[in-house]
This record gives structure tokens, sequence and C-alpha cells, in this order.
């Protein structure tokens, strides 16, 4: 399944003031960005007053998703994967994996979980701008 990494500018009430424009970026797994632009606005479709834009929609690619139930923040984590080609020589190329996580801390304790069954080496963990990720319907 594809992601795309959707962002939206909208407005919304926040609090007693008067509603303010946010913008905000989703994850939202699906096969095309109408598809997934649909889904996202329809969930999102409750806290939207007035207008929504949605400037952005670009296809993103992620290795693996590690969830954690209790993490609310989204962190990428740049891993080299290490083969070792027929000749014998060895080869990384580096991939993407997204992790749920409270802190920078959790996210690489999670990340090092995740990958402790491959030969690899972990490059970097960031913070990641999603206010969700939205998985399709299996």
């Amino acid at each position: 399944m594809l992601f795309y990494e959707i962002k939206v500018v909208y407005q919304r009430q926040t609090g007693e003031d008067n509603p303010a424009n946010v913008k905000e970026s989703y994850l939202v797994e699906g096969l095309t960005p109408a598809d997934v632009e649909k889904r996202l606005i329809e969930q999102i479709k409750p806290l939207i007053m007035g207008d929504l834009e949605v400037p952005s929609c670009t296809k993103k690619q992620y290795f693996e998703i590690v969830t954690s139930p209790e993490a609310d923040k989204w962190y990428k984590g740049r891993v080299e994967m290490i083969t070792i080609e027929d000749d014998g020589k060895e080869k990384r190329h580096t991939v993407s994996i997204l992790v749920q996580a409270t802190t920078a801390a959790h996210a690489m304790k999670n990340l090092t979980q995740a990958v402790n069954s491959y030969d690899c080496e972990i490059v970097s963990i960031a913070r990641t701008p999603y206010m969700e990720v939205i998985r399709a319907i299996n």
C-alpha cells in the first residue's frame, strides 16, 4: 500500500476565541491522491470551520511502521540496511521507518527493537510534523 503526506490548511475553533487558521500534516495510506484526500477530509470534517485547502499531497515510502498505543508523536528513523552480494561485497541501502513514540529516546528504543533482527545501522531519528497516521481499513 502507498502512503501520502497531505498538508491541509483550514479554520478551526480554538477554545473560546475566534476561529484560527491551522496548518497540519497527515500521513494517509491509500491507492491514489484523490482517495487519501477524501478519507482525510471525512475524518477531520468535524474540526473544520469554513474553507479547507490542500496545498500538497506527496507520495512517501516507509519500509515499516512501528506503532505504540500510548504515544502521540511520530518520528522518522533512517536505517542503513546491510546486505552481502553474491560476490561477497557489502551493499548498503537506506530505508525510512516511521515510529510512534512519546519522546525521541522512546522512538530510538522502539526503532532499535523493530530492527534488531536485521543487519543494519540506525543513521538518524527525527520528529515528523504528522498529526496522525491514517491506515487503510483491511
